[in-house]
C-alpha cells in the first residue's frame, strides 16, 4: 500500500473496497484509525500522536477536508474511506462467518444498545462483550477483551485518547483488529443518526452534524484552519 502525506500524517492512498480488504489482510492485533482534518491538526501539535497514527496498520482519510487538502497539496487520493464506512463493511463481511466484535466506549448502556441494532442488521455477528469509556484503570477491560479475544475490537473514546488507548495495549490486547472510532457507538446505538446518503454522497456530512448538533461547531470551525495550513504548506514546496 502506498501512503500519501497530508501535513505530517501519512494516509492510505484506497478506496473504500480497497480499504476494507486491506483491513482484512492485517496481522492480528494491527491498529486502525481514521483521522479527520481536527485529528490532524492535533497530531502536528503532538508528536506522539503522530508517531502513533503513522505507525498504525491502516490510516484512512475520514473527512472530506483531508481530500480537499490532498488536492491544495497535489496529492492523489482516491476519496474518502470513513471510519463508519469501514467499520460496517467490516461487520456486514463478518457476519458472514460469524465473526466476532467488542465495543468499548461511549456513556453506560450505549454499547449495550449499539450491540443489539448491530446483531440485529447483521444477523451471524457475534458480540463478543462491552464496555462503557468510563474508567479509571482499565486492567478488567483488557482482561475481559483477552477472555472473548474478538476479531474486531471497536475503540470509542474520542481522539486522542482512542488512539493512545490503543497504542499502549497493542500486543497485550487480543483482538484481530482495532479500530478507533469516536462517536460511532451513539451512531450505531441510534442515538446520533448519520447524515442522509445525499449528504454523504456530497462529503457534506459535517454540515449536517452542525446542524443538528451545535455542540459540534466549536469542531468544525477548525476545518478552515486545517485548509489554511495545506495552503501554507504548498506554498513552502514550491519554494
Amino acid at each position: 500500500m502506498s501512503r500519501v502525506d497530508i501535513l505530517g500524517v501519512r494516509f492510505d492512498a484506497l478506496t473504500p473496497d480497497e480499504a476494507v480488504l486491506a483491513a482484512e489482510a492485517l496481522p492480528r492485533g494491527s491498529r486502525v484509525v481514521t483521522p479527520n482534518p481536527e485529528i490532524v491538526m492535533a497530531a502536528r501539535s503532538d508528536p506522539e500522536l503522530m508517531e502513533i497514527i503513522n505507525g498504525s496498520g491502516l490510516v484512512t482519510a475520514d473527512g472530506i477536508g483531508i481530500i480537499y487538502a490532498a488536492k491544495i497539496l497535489g496529492r492523489k487520493l482516491p476519496g474518502r474511506v470513513t471510519g463508519i464506512g469501514l467499520a460496517t463493511a467490516l461487520l456486514e463481511r463478518m457476519a458472514g462467518r460469524g465473526g466476532s466484535v467488542y465495543l468499548f466506549g461511549a456513556r453506560p448502556g450505549v454499547a449495550e444498545k449499539a450491540g443489539e441494532k448491530i446483531v440485529s442488521d447483521f444477523p451471524g455477528i457475534v458480540i463478543a462483550g462491552t464496555h462503557d469509556g468510563y474508567f479509571a484503570d482499565d486492567a478488567d477491560i483488557v482482561e475481559d477483551i483477552n477472555r472473548a479475544s474478538p476479531d474486531l475490537l471497536l475503540v470509542c473514546l474520542g481522539a486522542p485518547k482512542q488512539e493512545k488507548w490503543m497504542a499502549s495495549r497493542t500486543g497485550v490486547v487480543d483482538a484481530g483488529l482495532m479500530m478507533g472510532l469516536g462517536g460511532v457507538l451513539d451512531v450505531y446505538a441510534g442515538n446520533v443518526r448519520r447524515a442522509p446518503k445525499l449528504f454523504q454522497k456530497l462529503g457534506l456530512e459535517w454540515l449536517y452534524r452542525a446542524v443538528t448538533q451545535p455542540s459540534r461547531f466549536k469542531r468544525i470551525r477548525k476545518l478552515p484552519g486545517f485548509l489554511f495550513a495545506a495552503l501554507r504548506e504548498r506554498g513552502r514546496e514550491k519554494k
